[in-house]
């Protein structure tokens, strides 16, 4: 037997219906705010990623599926879509198609890490993003447009957290702080820490590694060095989020993976999925933009992991339907009209089975049963000579026969109501 490749899995008949559950309130939260769906290549040059996420980014550094490929081009499976979204805006001019540059996507990622609840090497996330809007209030919408995305799942006890980490004025300051704090003692971090600190001190923040947290907990935080027009920008941030009544809590940790970031940073955390806790998020990104070789427009967004929301669903939410109908056929030559109703039904927009196998009217009602289907219509020759169909109820075992062009339209009138 050939395997699923680790990292990766099936999603199962039984939990599409979770799936298509997120999906669908993904796409209607994006576009009642005004969000265009956009689908890029799952397959990009290496170096927008490079370039993009960062070069010192642990995705960059450990985990991006690269290679060469046939016409000698290195290449990579995205793990993210912010850099591919970038890319898109500008190659593609959409600054001059759109009237606001709202766009999103659903889709796969993928990057080498190791495997846990949550967390695959294959996965999907939602990504949100706006181009060329500077107004702080705009970073308040796209967090309660976030906000309000999880709340219409149903997924409860969720914590906001925001922060800001600067821009290219005052980050420098924050930057010579945080070494300056550190002195020695970054021999005494773990070895990704002291690469960090060599190429992007603030990312010594994300770290997880136990021992290493009583040095970070000393460490200045980024709110005390951010110069006024960072200030003002947070502070009209909180304010509009005090105006939504947003709850957040401000963390000077939250400095977010990748490079990119300026100013607002925030997180959802769920309490109900243990280590692997961030449902979303996201940040500004003033340059990257004119990094990748666009215009000088600003950038903020977020990225949402499916797998994780699916998880944090409540339970019973994506449940498969049961189908309106189960036709069952009583005499080989009832089988023609049993398919021409199921079929006409079905045109009529209602979920029905039939057998194909031409078993006996007794195995039909048994897999009728086993299917749950809320009722069987029952054919046979005294029905097609009649012009009806016997309707019984699977509930409560009631049975009454319906004009055969009547059917559909009873059937859609019960259904509303089921």
């Amino acid at each position: 037997m050939i395997t699923a490749i680790k990292g990766t899995q099936d999603i199962l008949p039984a939990d599409v219906g979770r799936w298509q559950r997120v999906e669908c309130v993904a796409r209607d939260v994006c576009e009642r705010y005004g969000y265009t769906e956009i689908r890029t290549p799952v397959i990009e040059r290496e170096e927008l990623f490079a370039k993009g996420t960062g070069e010192s980014t642990d995705i960059v550094q450990k985990e991006m599926y690269s290679f060469t490929d046939k016409g000698g081009e290195r290449v990579t499976l995205r793990p993210e879509a912010t850099p591919s979204m970038v890319r898109a805006f500008v190659q593609n001019a959409l600054e001059q198609e759109l009237p606001f540059a709202k766009l999103y996507s659903l889709g796969p990622m993928f990057r080498y890490e190791r495997p846990q609840k949550g967390r695959y090497r294959q996965f999907h996330q939602l990504d949100v993003e706006v181009f060329g809007i500077a107004d702080p209030a705009l970073d308040a919408e796209v967090i309660e447009m976030a906000s309000t995305f999880v709340e219409e799942l149903g997924i409860k006890a969720v914590e906001l957290v925001i922060n800001s980490v600067g821009c290219a004025s005052c980050r420098p300051h924050f930057n010579d702080a945080l070494l300056t704090a550190l002195g020695e003692q970054v021999g005494q971090l773990c070895a990704d820490c002291q690469r960090r600190a060599a190429t992007n001190p603030l990312r010594i923040f994300d770290c997880k590694v136990q021992a290493d947290q009583p040095i970070i907990e000393e460490l200045p935080h980024s709110e005390d060095y951010l110069c006024s027009p960072c200030l003002h920008h947070f502070g009209v941030v909180k304010q509009q989020l005090d105006a939504f009544g947003l709850l957040y809590r401000v963390s000077h940790r939250l400095v977010r993976g990748l490079d990119y970031y300026t100013r607002t940073t925030f997180e959802f955390l769920g309490s109900s999925l243990g280590a692997q806790n961030a449902l979303l998020g996201g940040g500004r990104y003033d340059h990257l933009v004119k990094q990748l070789g666009g215009p000088d427009r600003p950038g903020i967004g977020f990225a949402a992991g499916l797998e994780r929301l699916v998880l944090a669903l409540p339970d019973g939410v994506g449940e498969a339907a049961a189908a309106d109908a189960f036709v069952v056929a009583f005499g080989d030559a009832s089988w023609p009209e049993a398919r021409a109703l199921a079929r006409d039904l079905r045109k009529a927009g209602l979920q029905v089975l039939i057998d194909y196998e031409g078993r006996s009217a007794k195995s039909q009602m048994k897999r009728a049963n086993r299917s749950g289907a809320r009722r069987v219509l029952i054919l046979g020759e005294d029905e097609i000579v009649s012009e009806k169909v016997t309707v019984k109820e699977m509930e409560t075992g009631q049975q009454h026969k319906v004009a055969r062009d009547e059917v559909a339209g009873l059937m859609l009138a019960v259904a509303r109501t089921d």
